[in-house]
């Protein structure tokens, strides 16, 4: 697993975390900590973290998981029951120490600008990297489709950088009530985002392992994406 390294977390625990970087960097690098999915880090979440090592970003995607699950632990996406068990044993305090973790470790690598380091997350991961702005000192944060925003709408105001919101217009899990309810908290906040709602796309649009994956939304979004990290 040469790709992977161990993180030491403030509470005791160790956190496997898989990196990419580009291959040819050229001067210090900016930095992406890239967040997973309910199902692990698994293929699919590696060629995303290798695809922003290929946009020139170093980046690091940690095991978020890696109090209940062993390392290398991926949930078939049919298997949702699974994902819950441990999507249940996690919580805020740990969320913030993991990815604490993931920021110090960026921030001491010798090739890397710890002044431009962004964070990204997919579903579950769309929550943490909300919840990662509200605490550190990121460029920018992007969550795709993340469930869960609604309920933490108290840290708006404590945002650090700007934030880009995916949604999909077809998603059965994330309703139109909880999306007008982050907006109106970001609003009240004062807080510069831009948000996207995708009409035609489901919940996990960007994930080409999934039944709801569509190609068309993925690649519009990958590219504003980059757009919107290049700009923050």
């Amino acid at each position: 697993m040469e790709n992977y390294i161990t993180l030491n977390v403030s509470d005791g625990t160790e956190m496997a975390a898989f990196t990419a970087f580009p291959t040819s960097p050229a001067g210090k690098l900016p930095a992406i900590m890239v967040f997973q999915e309910a199902f692990g880090v698994n293929e699919h979440m590696r060629q995303v973290t290798e695809r922003f090592a290929v946009a020139g970003y170093a980046a690091i995607c940690p095991e978020l998981f890696h109090r209940t699950a062993p390392v290398g632990f991926e949930a078939s996406y049919t298997d949702f029951d699974l994902a819950r068990q441990h999507i249940s044993g996690m919580s805020t305090a740990n969320i913030e120490v993991d990815v604490r973790a993931a920021w110090h470790w960026l921030s001491n690598q010798p090739n890397i600008d710890a002044d431009k380091i962004y964070c990204v997350g997919y579903c579950l991961g769309g929550r943490v990297s909300f919840i990662t702005n509200s605490i550190l000192p990121v460029k920018g944060s992007v969550s795709y489709y993340g469930g869960g925003i609604d309920n933490l709408v108290d840290r708006c105001a404590k945002l650090h950088a700007k934030q880009l919101f995916y949604w999909g217009g077809l998603d059965k899990h994330i309703k139109s009530e909880n999306i007008h309810t982050t907006l109106k908290a970001m609003e009240a906040a004062g807080k510069d985002f831009t948000n996207v709602k995708i009409s035609y796309a489901e919940h996990g649009f960007n994930c080409d392992a999934r039944a709801s994956y569509n190609k068309v939304a993925s690649e519009e979004a990958w590219a504003l994406t980059l757009a919107f990290l290049g700009n923050s």
